[in-house]
């Protein structure tokens, strides 16, 4: 989903699924290897209260700034969606049991699909749900937000040209609780339940609204059908009265969220009314907003009608936000937090391997050390249209030996090693390599581009570049560099990535350092975590500028829990913040969305690793998680980075 802070995966094996046909749910359940199960810090004989507030530590930087679960790329992140979003209003599908990236069929709004005809098929059956407002969460309620994709489909994140809702021709309600998609051919079941309808959140009638004081449902994209939805070829122009309609109730949604379509850059006003707006205490998730400011504070409290499995015990949870790890740190220690996390530069002990924790810091003795890892890559992006360097860079970066330079000069197992204290796993290409699973290929974990100076100056010597170490390496050629590169045009890039994070300053001055080394200048600046995902967004034309920017980690596999990678890497792709844009790629990922098996995923990220579309980043844990040895219920850690505080409870 996204984009975590460090920007959501295996696959379930259930019955659901093996019915559909395909042989790898049981490899998948019979190869993961599990993280190290962190256990509820309850004590047996501990008395459970009923009641408490638990504060949890936001990061720095990353609070939440958007509440409506329809969003672009510059507010498609963690800290928004699974930490924010979900508690209130849930997806169609939930991810994560314990420590391992599966389907939890429990949290669950749906039954898993189940796929008829060669997999061109569909259905879908709802659990008993209600809203907060006393609307029944009904197949109609999905059916609001697949006609709001289908009108809005560039405005959400997780669109992919060619996949959902392209790849439907119907869907049909046929009861409540029941409704069928009809795709246009066969797919991979795996893919189309994991990336396709994952990426679904009901909405309510109350939401089919274009202004302020309309009657719930008075519009017609909620009510209308798939079919009435129809808008024009590429420009997406609604040409229907329903979807003129959806167009209208995204933008008074977005508008009321913060977002205005026909100014993206403008400032989120919004985010003061998010407690008071009746819009966003309509909701069928555990928990509703009681207050909200712009620094990212947000109180809530129990939803009493809420119809899941685990009624919260807590009598509120609060996300407390940071301008620092430093000032998170001292909250800590202060005993002002009942959840929040170490920061690497404060670990005192090295871990005793990637998933089990060392000895915990010794001013944190109130509180269990919990690494949390998320089923992820970590990478910083190119803009391969960035009109910087006096319209080079994104020339530059367009030629492979380049980034192959980039990535030789990257030393991951000495970071690991020396600032992460051995919290992370390396990241050589599309596929998480942590937790180990049968999706990960043996190329892509061996590293096809290690660390090697000689080899970096050589890549570009070879490409008529005059290399400089220390200096700036230029192009030496009369008739240009390859790419079209005129002769004396300079190596040099602008980088923006996350402040407030020592361990990650000193990852980044590490790797400008080593750049130089071939004459690479890099200049580093600092942003915070959202003000760096808003710049970060896919651009074109002379406006276009970033360069380089790293929001402190990559992408968890969330809402496209299988790894295909068509969110982020597939030309056009709405997370494609850098307009990486590949025909072989984009066919090997259409390969790995309709044919069962694991040979379509192999071919793609062996190829993809190869080709380096980002700078490829150490993946350190998302965070060290600190909780309160009072704060029970905190099982293992969600590897979709899920919050679950409805399970939460104090002990004395």
């Amino acid at each position: 989903m996204g984009r975590a802070r460090k920007r959501h995966a295996l696959l379930s094996a259930t019955a659901a699924v093996v019915a559909a046909g395909s042989v790898m749910v049981g490899l998948a359940a019979t190869s993961a290897v599990s993280f190290a199960s962190a256990k509820s810090h309850a004590t047996t004989h501990a008395a459970k209260v009923k009641g408490g507030t638990a504060y949890f530590a936001e990061p720095p930087g990353a609070s939440p700034n958007y509440i409506f679960p329809f969003m672009p790329i510059q507010f498609f992140s963690i800290n928004n969606i699974t930490q924010f979003q979900y508690l209130m209003f849930r997806p169609l599908y939930w991810f994560g049991t314990d420590t391992q990236p599966v389907l939890n069929t429990a949290l669950s709004l749906a039954n898993p699909p189940t796929y008829t005809n060669g997999s061109r098929v569909v259905h879908v059956t709802l659990k008993p749900y209600k809203w907060s407002n006393g609307e029944t969460v009904t197949a109609q309620d999905v059916l609001f937000w697949v006609n709001m994709e289908k009108a809005e489909k560039q405005n959400w994140a997780g669109y992919s040209a060619g996949a959902f809702p392209d790849d439907v021709t119907n869907v049909t309600i046929n009861s409540p609780t029941s409704l069928t998609f009809t795709l246009n051919g066969p797919v991979n079941s795996y893919w189309f339940t994991y990336n396709e309808v994952a990426q679904i959140t009901p909405l309510p009638m109350a939401w089919d609204v274009s202004a302020t004081g309309q009657k719930a449902g008075s519009q017609l994209c909620g009510t209308s059908s798939f079919t009435a939805v129809r808008t024009a070829g590429k420009t997406n122009a609604p040409v229907t009265p329903a979807a003129r309609s959806c167009v209208a109730v995204f933008d008074f949604l977005s508008k009321s969220s913060g977002f205005n379509p026909a100014n993206p850059k403008a400032a989120n006003n919004a985010q003061a009314t998010y407690a008071t707006n009746p819009l966003w205490q309509v909701v069928d998730g555990p928990w509703h907003l009681t207050s909200f400011n712009s620094s990212g504070y947000a109180a809530m409290k129990p939803n009493p009608k809420y119809s899941g499995p685990t009624k919260p015990t807590l009598s509120q949870f609060v996300e407390e936000p940071f301008t620092s790890n430093s000032a998170e740190f001292n909250a800590l220690v202060g005993g002002k937090l009942s959840f929040g996390y170490m920061p690497f530069e404060d670990i005192t002990s090295p871990a005793k391997s990637t998933t089990v924790a060392g000895p915990n810091n010794p001013r944190l003795g109130n509180f269990n050390l919990v690494p949390w890892y998320s089923w992820s890559i970590n990478y910083f992006p190119y803009n391969f249209n960035s009109t910087g360097n006096n319209g080079m860079t994104g020339k530059i970066l367009h030629q492979l030996y380049v980034r192959q330079t980039f990535q030789s000069l990257i030393d991951q197992n000495l970071y690991i090693k020396k600032l992460y204290k051995g919290y992370a796993s390396p990241t050589y290409g599309p596929v998480p390599t942590t937790p180990k699973s049968l999706f990960a290929t043996p190329f892509e974990q061996k590293n096809p581009y290690p660390y090697n100076v000689s080899k970096a100056k050589q890549l570009l010597t070879s490409n008529g570049w005059d290399v400089k170490p220390g200096g700036v390496t230029t192009c030496g050629r009369a008739s240009g560099c390859t790419g079209g590169i005129p002769k004396g045009t300079q190596l040099v890039f602008n980088l923006q990535y996350r402040s407030g994070d020592a361990t990650l300053t000193s990852l980044m001055n590490a790797e400008a350092s080593s750049w130089a080394q071939v004459g690479i200048k890099v200049n580093l600046s600092t942003a915070t975590f959202n003000t760096v995902i808003g710049n970060a967004t896919p651009c074109s034309g002379a406006s276009c500028t970033w360069e380089l920017a790293f929001w402190g980690g990559g992408w968890i596999y969330a809402p496209d829990y299988y790894p295909t990678g068509e969110l982020i890497f597939q030309t056009g792709a709405g997370s494609n913040v850098g307009s990486y844009s590949d025909p072989t790629n984009d066919s090997l990922i259409r390969a790995t969305n309709t044919k069962a098996g694991l040979t379509t995923l192999y071919t793609w990220q062996n190829y993809l690793a190869k080709q380096l579309p980002f700078a490829w980043q150490p993946n350190e844990a998302y965070q060290l998680n600190e909780v309160q040895k009072s704060l029970a219920g905190v099982a293992a850690a969600n590897p979709m980075l899920n919050l679950n505080p409805e399970n939460w409870y104090f002990t004395k």
